[in-house]
């Protein structure tokens, strides 16, 4: 009878806690609301992360704390190749980063500028993302140091100065290093240096004020800061500094000119306008962030991939596809696309990083991240170490692939992929979470009414159209979580639990899902991509191919010619004492088969005999090469005889749309990021 009675109470207890999951079911189910929306709830009232203070506008994403998101797939493979290349390692061949002597370690050092804090910027983050506890006590060294290099007027680092003005600018860049330091490790120290600095910025005059030529461009990564520390402390005096920082910032809220033409400071300051407009409140100051990026593509970046034609300065009579733009310029670009995703909420800023970050900046380096180089253009047929000058703007061997190309480049690379990799996922207002760039990554984030969870994202995008997601969480808890929908996706679907959404999914907006989720729950995202041409009218009608967010360029047979690096480097680039320079070779790139066709395109349906050919994922899990591309698409092209190599050692501009063409061929076009050499903007022959 014990044993029926047990039995009877253990089938009670079974069909309770089905009935009591069903419930769970159905509630969730009735509780689910999904909505298309073109900007999360704008509101100051989250509770899990800090949003801006009062009197600043809310921003429309928070991001997480360093090191909250674990990247995985093919993002992994990339920071893992960073820490084992350039780096992980500079610290070790850098004679800007020698120990002895280094302005940033001791008072009496002879040398540090910008080097240090460059290469801290994405190495520190690099070295919390991946949890290397060797990386993160060589990161402290130099925090350390920086925290203990205050001077009791409140300045601090290096001592640079211009006459009898202080030079700020590679201070703004460790001020960042701070900032993820403190996310890291919740060190006090570091609120009380910048508390103490600002304070000091701010009692001097304004015409000792940012007025060196890198800082007066600059000045609103100088602002950023500013709002950081305002949201960590609310002390009213920064938003003092604040209105300083603005109007002693160069001005970049031109209509139809910029304060210079800079590929760098175009990439990077173009954003100032919409930092202070959360401050003034001014819409006019967002629209003018939105104008210099437009205005500098309508005619120096009528070319794919997401950057535009500055190889140093952008030049008028200089806007062809072959004119290129720095690696710095690729890094800072990223950066400022996360950054106006955050204050502005718009998904064109998460397309136009992805843009960068999969079709220009992949090609700037080589793939084991040893070597970069300076100037990486959308055609490009060359890659050596001669001076192209003045078909670039800079006289030197910018193109070659060097561990030392251009003291700047060497160490500003660093922050590019593990800034993308903090911006995976992200935190809204209404205490939800949002997914903006799609990869593989495990992030934990507080959701709801403090609720811990994880979400797990498994996807090759954007080299396959489905992101998996899942949610683990201890216990059910409602909160909305964003969708990022890509502009270029048509019929974009989405299955929870399986169970197909009824809701239209709007290209360029964000779907939003108002559920209780449980432990376990599902999402499965497809983004269908599309053959897809682009005209550059302005560039002689040339034409581009994307799928989905990938640019696909000419498979040009690579020829690599392996060079000392120290006959190759740029002349700026120092060497430490005792560096095996044999460990760090510099390569020269030579194409090794034809690379001037035009497209062959069919007059009624352009792209119909473009096909596209999957192969299997790369056993390496790094889809940035020609060998482990996963995807190619087979086209035809024709011969331009006249497109040849000019006086230069460049690749001619384009030729006319009617210029005479060959017989026609059977072409591979391949992901514009694993092309180091290639064809991006092609003739066009409509036929």
């Amino acid at each position: 009878m014990k044993n029926i009675h047990i039995k009877k109470a253990s089938l009670y207890a079974t069909a309770i806690i089905l009935l009591s999951a069903c419930v769970q079911v159905k509630n969730s189910q009735q509780d689910e609301h999904i909505a298309m929306v073109e900007r999360t709830t704008f509101t100051h009232t989250t509770s899990n992360y800090s949003n801006n203070r009062l009197p600043l506008l809310p921003q429309h994403f928070m991001k997480l704390p360093v090191g909250s998101i674990q990247p995985e797939g093919w993002l992994k493979e990339y920071l893992i190749r960073q820490k084992n290349g350039l780096t992980g390692h500079l610290n070790e061949i850098s004679a800007w980063l020698e120990k002895k002597n280094n302005a940033w370690l001791t008072t009496q050092g002879d040398h540090g500028w910008e080097e240090v804090p460059y290469w801290l910027k994405g190495y520190g983050d690099l070295a919390y993302i991946l949890k290397d506890q060797q990386m993160i006590d060589e990161a402290k060294i130099w925090i350390e140091a920086t925290l203990k290099s205050q001077r009791p007027d409140g300045s601090f680092g290096p001592i640079n100065m211009r006459g009898d003005k202080p030079e700020l600018w590679a201070q703004m860049i460790m001020l960042w290093c701070l900032q993820s330091y403190y996310e890291y490790s919740n060190d006090s120290r570091v609120l009380d240096l910048m508390t103490k600095y600002f304070k000091w910025q701010l009692s001097l005059a304004d015409d000792k004020f940012l007025e060196d030529y890198w800082e007066n461009s600059r000045g609103g990564d100088n602002l950023l800061s500013v709002y950081w520390l305002y949201n960590h402390t609310g002390e009213s005096f920064l938003l003092e500094l604040a209105e300083k920082i603005h109007r002693n910032t160069a001005d970049w809220t031109q209509p139809s000119s910029l304060p210079n033409w800079h590929n760098v400071n175009i990439a990077q300051c173009f954003r100032e306008p919409a930092t202070y407009y959360m401050l003034n409140k001014d819409s006019a100051m967002l629209a003018a962030s939105y104008n210099v990026h437009h205005l500098i593509r309508r005619t120096f970046g009528q070319v794919p991939g997401g950057m535009f034609g500055a190889d140093e300065n952008a030049r008028m009579g200089y806007i062809d596809p072959r004119q290129g733009v720095e690696t710095c310029g690729m890094v800072e670009q990223m950066a400022s696309d996360e950054i106006m995703l955050k204050i502005s909420g718009d998904p064109f800023w998460a397309e136009n990083c992805e843009d960068v970050a999969f079709n220009t900046y992949p090609a700037a380096t080589m793939p084991d991240f040893k070597a970069l180089r300076y100037i990486t253009c959308p055609n490009q047929i060359t890659s050596d170490a001669k001076n192209h000058h003045p078909g670039i703007d800079n006289s030197g061997p910018f193109l070659a692939m060097n561990p030392f190309s251009c003291r700047c480049c060497q160490h500003n690379h660093a922050q590019g992929w593990p800034y993308y990799a903090e911006h995976l996922i992200l935190a809204t207002p209404d205490n939800g979470a949002a997914v903006t760039l799609y990869a593989s990554c495990q992030a934990e984030i507080m959701v709801g009414n403090h609720q811990k969870i994880k979400i797990i994202e498994n996807t090759n995008y954007p080299f396959e159209e489905c992101i998996r997601l899942s949610i683990q969480t201890e216990k059910a808890t409602e909160f909305p979580l964003y969708l990022r929908i890509p502009s270029w996706t048509r019929h974009a679907s989405l299955k929870i639990n399986g169970k197909s959404a009824e809701t239209p999914l709007t290209a360029g907006q964000y779907a939003r899902i108002q559920r209780t989720w449980n432990d376990d729950d599902s999402i499965e995202l497809t983004v269908p991509m599309h053959l897809s041409l682009r005209t550059w009218q302005v560039n002689k009608n040339s034409v581009s191919i994307d799928y989905g967010p990938l640019t696909f360029s000419l498979k040009i047979k690579e020829r690599y010619v392996k060079r000392d690096s120290r006959q190759t480097a740029i002349g700026d680039s120092q060497w430490q004492q005792g560096a095996d320079a044999g460990n760090w070779p510099s390569f020269e790139i030579f194409p090794a088969s034809a690379w001037n066709y035009a497209f062959v395109l069919n007059k009624e349906d352009a792209l119909k005999d473009f096909k596209i050919v999957r192969k299997n994922w790369p056993d390496n899990n790094f889809p940035f090469t020609q060998e482990s591309c996963p995807i190619e698409i087979k086209a035809t092209g024709r011969k331009v005889p006249s497109w040849k190599i000019d006086e230069y050692g460049l690749c001619h501009e384009l030729p006319e749309a009617n210029a005479p063409k060959g017989e026609k061929e059977s072409i591979t076009l391949i992901p514009m990021g694993a092309a180091r050499l290639r064809i991006s903007a092609f003739p066009n022959a409509y036929e």
